[in-house]
Formats: C-alpha cells, sequence, structure tokens
C-alpha cells in the first residue's frame, strides 16, 4: 500500500495549477476535553507555541511560520463548526461506501494517549464539508497553502525534515529532521479504500488538504520517515488521512 502514494505523487503538478487564535483554558463556552494535556509529542523548545481550540474544546498547539499560521497538532475534533456530529465509523465497508464526512481513530483505537498524540482519521467529505472542521478564523488548507510552506521551509527536496518530529519516538527512524520550523508533524497513519488500516503508523504523517481534483480525488500530501521530500498528489476521497488547520489571513 505504501506504493500508492509514490504512484499518485505524479499528479501534483496537474493537481498544483489549481491577533494569535488563543483560547484561554477557562473558556466557559468550551468543554472539559480528557485528550487535553495528554499528548505525547515532542515540540521544538525554541519556539514559541500558541493556543487554538475546536469545539470539542480540544486545546492545540499553532505555529507561526512566514507569513502563515498553522496548528502544530493533529485535528480530533468530532463535530462540525455547526455543532453536528461527525459519525465515527469503524467497520470498513461502511467507511468504504460513504460520500459524506466521517472520521476514525488508526485502527480503531480508544486509547486517549494515542488520539491525543496522533489525532484522528478523516475521509475529504468531512475536510470540505461546508459546516467546516475548523474553528471560526481557522481552515482546511489548500495545496497552493502547503506550498508556500514548502517553498518558505526550502522546498520540496528538503522541507520535511524542518517539518517532521525530532527523534524516534514516534517515528520509526528521526533520519536528518530537526524540527526546525515547530511544525511537529507525527506519523499518524492512513485509512486506505481498499484495505482499511494499513501498518503505516511511524512511517507517514498525511493530510488532507481542501483542494479538489475530480469526482473521486482529491489533493493530498505526506512525508516519509526515511526521506526529506514533501510529496503532494491526490487520493481517492474515502480514505482516512490526517488533518492540520491554517489560520485565515484577512
Amino acid at each position: 500500500m505504501k506504493n500508492q502514494y509514490i504512484f499518485f505523487a505524479i499528479i501534483t503538478t496537474a493537481l498544483a495549477s489549481g491577533i494569535l487564535s488563543g483560547c484561554e483554558r477557562d473558556d466557559p463556552k468550551k468543554p472539559d476535553n480528557p485528550l487535553n494535556g495528554r499528548t505525547t509529542a515532542v515540540f521544538n523548545p525554541d519556539k514559541n507555541y500558541g493556543t487554538m481550540a475546536d469545539i470539542d474544546g480540544n486545546l492545540y498547539k499553532t505555529i507561526e511560520i512566514g507569513s502563515q499560521t498553522w496548528m502544530a497538532e493533529n485535528l480530533r475534533v468530532t463535530h462540525y463548526r455547526n455543532g453536528d456530529t461527525l459519525p465515527n465509523v469503524t467497520g470498513n465497508t461502511e467507511w468504504n461506501g460513504l460520500t459524506t464526512g466521517a472520521y476514525c481513530n488508526y485502527n480503531n483505537t480508544t486509547d486517549l494517549d494515542t488520539i491525543a498524540t496522533y489525532g484522528r482519521l478523516y475521509n475529504w467529505y468531512a475536510a470540505a464539508d461546508s459546516r467546516g472542521l475548523a474553528p471560526e478564523g481557522w481552515r482546511v488548507p489548500t495545496i497552493a497553502d502547503w506550498t508556500i510552506l514548502i517553498e518558505y521551509l526550502g522546498g520540496d527536496t528538503i522541507a520535511s525534515n524542518k517539518m517532521k518530529e525530532v527523534g524516534d519516538t514516534h517515528w520509526e527512524d528521526p533520519f536528518e529532521s530537526d524540527n526546525g520550523s515547530g511544525f511537529t508533524a507525527l506519523p499518524g497513519g492512513s485509512r486506505y479504500l481498499s484495505e482499511g488500516f494499513d501498518d503505516d503508523i511511524g512511517f507517514y504523517a498525511v493530510w488532507w488538504t481542501s483542494s479538489d481534483y475530480n469526482s473521486s480525488s482529491a489533493g493530498f500530501l505526506y512525508l516519509y520517515y526515511f526521506s526529506s521530500n514533501v510529496n503532494k498528489g491526490v487520493n481517492y476521497k474515502q480514505n482516512g488521512y490526517s488533518i492540520r488547520l491554517i489560520k485565515e489571513t484577512y
């Protein structure tokens, strides 16, 4: 299954044409969330991180990189911005037949530390839903947003090293990563249309973009543990990938 990423990355060229948002921990509008404070991610101690919260009360670190502000953690929300519930679909047959938004946890885990660290996996229909996974002032990034980040970090042959968490706590091999951007990419794995969960947690960090490609495919981006490359391509909308949000600019 890992070869699917290399295959789809060749379509990159066709697709590519195409005040801190802080929430205080005592905000009475945000519910208590048992995932907060449980992540084992290794953030860059030399960076100043901000904070944002989603509708479920999940608190996330954020990081300014050049002209952009990104989440420094993977999304783990289970409701749209308007409060509508996002279904948790565990069965492969049901998941594969979806044309509406859904999420799952890698291997359907219920372990809170794992979910807090790696976030959840979403199909593209969730990423693109008009009700929005992002809180006000944030959105799912486009291919163009990712390209700005990658170019700021030196281009797609080297940027991965500046994005990935340092060390082998979560990555299969730390390679040459220094997390110089503070992005703190984690290898949260994926859920593939025909194969379900592959044994790729620790190997791949894979994120959806909001960029549509055709009726069955949309843009995604991934990092691999032994490479400094950032890879872009398209894949099936039913696949389950992580999501990072970017702050809106006005």
